[in-house]
């Protein structure tokens, strides 16, 4: 073999050899990019669900305090309606069409709010918000006993009024309490 020969071989193997490992790269390289988009894909993904996740418990927090703050408001207006009217019932004055009518429409509109906050939770705030549309019912119901009441019997409905309300007051503030508790939480979960 001459010295040609020689050379043509070496430098066709040294081709072949730059070949093959030209194709055996290229292929762990395509590998590579292949596992490496695959990981990026599932980073964005993991990212993407992440804020999509941190973004709609940030929108059920902006319910709850929503329907906190509704709940608070009916709330006020019924108990100031049961304050301003009491006194007149008491004195005998009664219930005329309108006193009732406000009175009617403040216990639907905390019930209204209370069945609305029920969608956002925590389960122990509906609860507790149950509780407050409980006594605000009774308060309003032992009111109305007080506007039917005789002479005799008005001692002992007023005295059923006055615990009603005050048992209303404190299922409010029972509420108001937890509530708070629950905005101020910012790990408070969504469920």
């Amino acid at each position: 073999m001459g010295e040609t020969t020689g050379t043509l071989v070496a430098a066709g193997i040294a081709f072949a050899s730059a070949v093959i490992g030209a194709v055996i790269a290229g292929r762990y390289a395509k590998g590579g990019a292949e596992a490496g988009g695959r990981k990026a894909v599932e980073a964005a993904l993991a990212q993407v669900h992440g804020q999509a996740a941190a973004e709609h418990w940030q929108w059920v927090r902006s319910q709850r305090h929503q329907s906190f703050a509704a709940l608070f408001a009916a709330y006020a207006v019924l108990d100031e309606v049961l304050t301003r009217i009491a006194p007149e019932v008491r004195s005998g004055g009664g219930l005329d069409a309108a006193a009732r009518r406000e009175l009617g429409d403040g216990t639907l509109e905390v019930q209204a709010k209370t069945s609305q906050l029920a969608l956002w939770g925590p389960s122990e705030a509906n609860e507790l918000a149950y509780t407050l549309t409980e006594r605000a019912i009774a308060a309003v119901a032992s009111l109305l006993a007080v506007a039917g009441a005789n002479p005799e019997s008005m001692s002992a409905a007023w005295f059923r009024f006055t615990q009603a309300k005050e048992e209303m007051a404190q299922a409010h503030a029972a509420f108001l309490q937890r509530a708070g508790e629950i905005v101020r939480d910012p790990q408070q979960p969504v469920s």
